[in-house]
């Protein structure tokens, strides 16, 4: 009963609850059986016995092998664990049959390989024999046939130039795809030498270390910029290398269209002047890698430029500067505006012609000379960079915006201010010279602006640009006509700090009214022209009631009359000077003679008349008429002269009023 007992090892074969189709069913019938046409009754009959023997042999040794008596559980048990004991005796002996085997193969390898057959023989086999006593070879092995021999060299020699030709055709395609890469290097690394000779920065990466970057843009940028990404990461660009070894410039942060900063003049409404937009320098080397490198450069800069000039307008709010989405506008003067916004170069949209060439010219200047500016608050940052930093403290340090604006609005507004007061003093001087009074007057336009000599520790441009930045002043200086005399006025414009416009200071100097001071400052210049004219007047009164006829003062009359004065010649006093009023006293006729003197830009006049009045000189009784007023006018046209007094000096015309 315990010999017939069997444990079945194999994994039991899973049943098929679904029929099989009839292409698989007639597949596994040809396998089986063969053909259908192999297959007749007789055979089909035949098969069908052999399989009835079949069976009946079958269950007839089952019933031998296992009776049908009755097996209780302790003799099962026991019979289980014996069939596992020599199913555990037959895998220990395999293994151990599979050792020895293992062991005897790599004895006979030790001799060829020790290396090799050491790691796989046992440690008992390696401490008993040593490696190499046993080996094996073929002893009189069968003899071959020609044929074979024929064979076996010829498959031999097939074999051998086939793999010859393979490797003969690796090392031709090796030595071609080397030969490529050597001459895509070679190109590569000369286009790089070549943007580092013009002088662009070659550097690392940050990101990506094995490869290379070009920098263009401007690292001296504010501190806040420089932690931005938006001009930190676009100021490096990598260069790659395409497939034939030319040099790439990554331009997924570069903008396809050139972009700059354009400068318009606007007055009473119109476009007057309007920048240039430098196109052509970038286009000439449009296709080469300097070209997109120097593209990059420029809109990184121009970007950066109005938007720091946005910056900046908008602090300046308080002083007539407006912004908009693209625009900065800032005015000049009560007609003039100038505007400022970011364009695309290659439009060749420029927008209406310009109908002022002096106004273009300034606009093209003013676009010059934000530029310079920009310039050179980069290179005060990197001066500011080398100096010994300041003490940390928790506060934030305020990092101030960049003047550009600025020192622009202070240039145009001060040179609109010096425009009109050389204007205006020419015009007064040459009306006050028409009547033969000698006077005159220099100018010193912005005299705080001086050129940088040789021994300056800064370059020349940089000393020359910082002049800019300060405020700006100029100085007129006038010789009056009474001896002794002067004027002298200073412009001063200022737009960093207190006091901010454009103030004029006077200072005067006047023999007969010392008392008299001018206004410690003055904002407009239409006050400013009203304090020159009434300083004028007061030096022309202040001549007439000095002149006296029968003394000839030649810093004062440029044409004498050679006529002897009157008898009796009248005394000019100014009486109410700051009003041009001035009264002679005439002891023959019992009158006073009253002159007024009325000075403007263009126009110079004097008027005389007799008065009756009570009481002393220089009071101001009843006045009447006892004639017909005399008056003289000139101007600084000849054209608009009376042609009756055209040869009539003030000093001769103040004679004949002066007679009795």
């Amino acid at each position: 009963m315990g010999d017939s007992f069997t444990l079945p090892l194999r994994p039991l074969s899973e049943t098929h609850h679904q029929k099989d189709t009839l292409p698989v069913a007639i597949a596994q019938i040809n396998a089986q059986w063969g053909s259908f046409r192999d297959v007749s009754e007789a055979s089909l009959r035949a098969e069908l016995e052999a399989e009835k023997d079949k069976d009946a042999l079958t269950e007839t040794e089952d019933s031998k092998v296992n009776p049908p008596a009755d097996i209780d559980t302790a003799e099962r048990l026991e019979q289980l664990y014996k069939r596992r004991a020599e199913i555990t005796q037959f895998a220990i002996q395999a293994h151990m049959e599979t050792m020895f085997a293992l062991d005897f193969v790599s004895l006979i390898l030790s001799k060829h390989a020790p290396r090799q057959a050491e790691m796989s023989i046992s440690p008992f086999l390696k401490q008993m024999i040593p490696l190499g006593s046993l080996s094996a070879e073929v002893v009189n092995p069968p003899p071959k046939s020609e044929a074979a021999k024929i064979d076996i060299n010829t498959v031999s020699r097939g074999w051998r130039l086939q793999s010859f030709n393979a490797a003969a055709d690796k090392l031709l395609k090796s030595a071609a795809r080397l030969e490529q890469e050597v001459e895509s290097e070679t190109r590569y690394w000369g286009e790089v030498l070549t943007v580092k000779d013009k002088g662009w920065k070659v550097c690392r990466l940050p990101g990506e270390r094995q490869a290379l970057g070009v920098q263009y843009g401007f690292l001296e940028g504010k501190p806040p910029f420089m932690s931005t990404p938006i001009f930190r990461d676009r100021g490096l660009a990598s260069l790659r290398r395409a497939d034939d070894g030319s040099l790439l410039l990554d331009k997924g942060l570069v903008p396809s269209k050139n972009r700059a900063v354009r400068v318009r003049i606007k007055e009473n409404g119109q476009i007057t002047g309007c920048s240039k937009l430098h196109k052509s320098a970038v286009s000439s080397n449009m296709g080469s890698v300097e070209g997109h490198i120097l593209q990059a450069r420029d809109n990184i800069f121009e970007e950066e430029l109005f938007h720091e000039l946005v910056r900046e307008a908008r602090v300046m709010a308080g002083q007539g500067v407006t912004t908009r989405q693209n625009l900065v506008q800032f005015p000049v003067s009560g007609e003039q505006e100038i505007l400022l916004d970011l364009v695309d170069a290659d439009s060749g949209e420029d927008g209406p012609v310009p109908s002022s060439q002096q106004n273009s010219m300034l606009a093209e200047g003013l676009s010059h000379f934000i530029h310079i500016l920009l310039s050179y608050s980069h290179r005060q940052n990197l001066y500011r960079r080398m100096q010994i930093p300041a003490p940390l403290t928790s506060k934030r340090k305020r990092v101030p915006e960049y003047h550009l604006l600025r020192p622009s609005m202070a240039y145009l507004q001060h040179n609109f201010h010096l425009q009109f007061l050389q204007s205006f003093m020419k015009d007064i001087h040459a009306t006050v010279k028409s009547s033969g009074l000698l006077c005159g007057y220099t100018s010193t336009p912005f005299s705080s602006v001086e050129l940088p000599g040789d021994d300056i520790s800064r370059p020349r441009a940089e000393a020359l640009v910082g002049q800019f930045l300060r405020p700006l002043e100029s100085v007129f200086s006038s010789d009056l006509v009474t001896p002794g005399s002067s004027l002298k006025v200073h412009i001063r414009t200022n737009l960093s700090g207190p006091p901010l416009g454009t103030n004029y200071d006077f200072s005067i100097r006047l023999s007969k009214f010392p008392d008299v001071q001018p206004p410690s400052r003055v904002g407009l210049k239409d006050d400013a022209a009203a304090v020159i004219t009434h300083l004028m007047l007061l030096d022309i009164v202040s001549a007439i009631s000095s002149y006296r006829p029968n003394k000839t003062n030649s810093n004062v009359i440029s044409t004498q009359n050679t006529n002897e004065a009157a008898k009796n010649p009248l005394t000019w006093e100014a009486t109410y000077p700051h009003h041009g009023e001035l009264l002679a006293f005439s002891p023959a006729m019992g009158v006073n003679k009253k002159m007024k003197v009325i000075l403007t830009r263009d126009k110079l006049t004097l008027q005389t008349h007799y008065v009756r009045g009570a009481g002393s000189l220089g009071q101001r009784g009843a006045e009447k008429n006892m004639q017909e007023m005399r008056s003289c006018t000139w101007t600084a046209s000849p054209e608009a002269k009376d042609p009756m007094t055209l040869q009539q000096s003030l000093m001769e015309f103040l004679a004949e009023a002066s007679k009795d």
